[in-house]
């Protein structure tokens, strides 16, 4: 089996693969003014996280900002695309029916 190369997007363009893991996509939608503002949203958020080590009532709230920013994204939540296809977001790509591309990927 091959061994994907550093964020190879699957071929319907949802996923991006780390580590043979899927993760999925900004919904390609998006205008990029709205893009843009979650993702610093969303940057603002992480960092809140890292800020708010010690006090567990900041915490949850800044990891609900992140949660909330990436589900504006479409990254988690529900899916963007509307044709039917079940979601396989960090899921394994050899364990969905992405595992025969998957396969063909190279690190040469």
């Amino acid at each position: 089996m091959g061994k994907a190369l550093p964020y190879s997007e699957t071929p319907d363009g949802r996923y991006f693969v780390v580590k043979g893991r899927l993760w999925r996509k900004t919904n390609p939608n998006l205008s990029k003014p709205d893009e843009e503002q979650l993702v610093r949203e969303l940057m603002a958020a992480r960092r809140a996280v890292r800020a708010s080590k010690g006090d567990a009532d900041e915490t949850v709230s800044a990891r609900s900002r992140v949660d909330a920013a990436k589900i504006a994204l479409g990254e988690r939540g529900p899916v963007w695309w509307e044709d039917g296809a079940p979601d396989y977001n960090r899921h394994l790509a050899r364990n969905t029916p992405y595992s025969d591309w998957f396969a063909g990927l190279t690190d040469d």
